[in-house]
């Protein structure tokens, strides 16, 4: 085993891509938990995807301290578009992922790192917890060794980690070709489910070393419908493009697989009285098959316009 100065001697760059849009409220916080890591030798590149508050004169200020610090600038396009452009200027043999109001432990990436390394895996993942502003935080929680079962039929199911959960060589970054574009809310998924088609040696960190923050400050994020109806797009596209990889599956397995998510979130947005969302859930199912007789009662009147619909549900509920 490496001791400590032989270790640090040997460390590889890695690069630190960080979009952020109006994020004032935690650069500082987000930067300096980098800054602290007790892996030391990294580039944090930050993109500001257009902000309008102090965003980008803070980043200014903070690059001038810190030469590891690389900053960018481009108008409003997304935080995908931003994750791209900075993975044209990295430089490190390794890609970590880091949103501009999240954290890590201060020994997230060298514990990713040597897990990694450690392995010869192409690449680390661990455990998250939901912090909540102003409310109260989710529990610790460190996912299932994917590695140890069918990785394909794990991932199809949903989204593995959070996009800073995870370190992976910048070599299989580039074999994706970065981040697509085309289904904006589930781009994170889409990404790490299509990495598992070219590689399955993955390894686990099993402990809590990432934080995602929950909050109402320009958070990133899109209206449930959305969400439910690109990371169905997502598991479709991975299921006909990777067919041999889910061949172990009978037909109804993989249906279920694919479709029943967005079912199973439809009545979910139903019974939260979310209508926008439950109507245009409950019309894809309808219009493509993936219902069964008994839901039919609760599809129908979402062909109705929404304002009719959602009365008469209401109207419905109080009879």
């Amino acid at each position: 085993m490496l001791d400590k100065q032989e270790f640090e001697s040997q460390q590889d760059l890695i690069s630190i891509v960080m979009p952020c849009f109006n994020a004032e409220h935690y650069l500082d916080e987000t930067i300096s938990c980098v800054l602290s890591q007790t892996y030391s030798n990294f580039e944090l590149l930050i993109v500001d995807d257009g902000s309008s508050d102090c965003t980008w004169s803070i980043l200014s200020e903070l690059a001038k301290s810190d030469h590891r610090l690389v900053i960018f600038h481009q108008q409003n396009n997304g935080p995908f578009p931003a994750r791209n452009l900075a993975l044209q200027h990295a430089k490190g043999e390794f890609i970590a992922f880091l949103d501009a109001d999240d954290f890590w432990s201060p020994d997230c990436l060298e514990k990713l790192y040597k897990a990694l390394i450690t392995a010869n895996a192409d690449l680390s993942y661990c455990g998250w917890q939901n912090v909540v502003e102003n409310g109260e935080d989710g529990p610790l929680y460190v996912p299932t060794a994917y590695e140890q079962s069918n990785i394909h039929e794990a991932f199809i199911k949903g989204c593995p980690w959070p996009i800073h959960a995870a370190l992976t060589r910048r070599s299989i970054v580039n074999q994706l070709d970065g981040f697509s574009t085309r289904c904006f809310s589930a781009m994170d998924y889409d990404f790490w489910i299509r990495l598992s088609a070219l590689t399955q040696n993955i390894v686990l960190v099993p402990e809590v070393l990432a934080f995602y923050r929950w909050h109402n400050h320009g958070q990133i994020s899109s209206v449930k419908w959305r969400q439910v109806l690109d990371a169905w797009r997502v598991r479709k596209d991975f299921a006909n493009q990777h067919p041999e990889l889910l061949q172990h599956l009978n037909f109804s397995k993989r249906k279920e697989l694919i479709n029943g998510p967005l079912r199973s979130q439809a009545f979910e947005a139903f019974w939260k009285r979310d209508f926008i969302s439950a109507q245009k859930l409950f019309r894809t199912l309808l219009s493509n098959g993936f219902w069964r007789l008994g839901d039919l009662k609760y599809l129908m009147p979402a062909l109705l316009p929404l304002s009719i619909y959602s009365q008469f549900v209401l109207f419905l509920e109080k009879k």
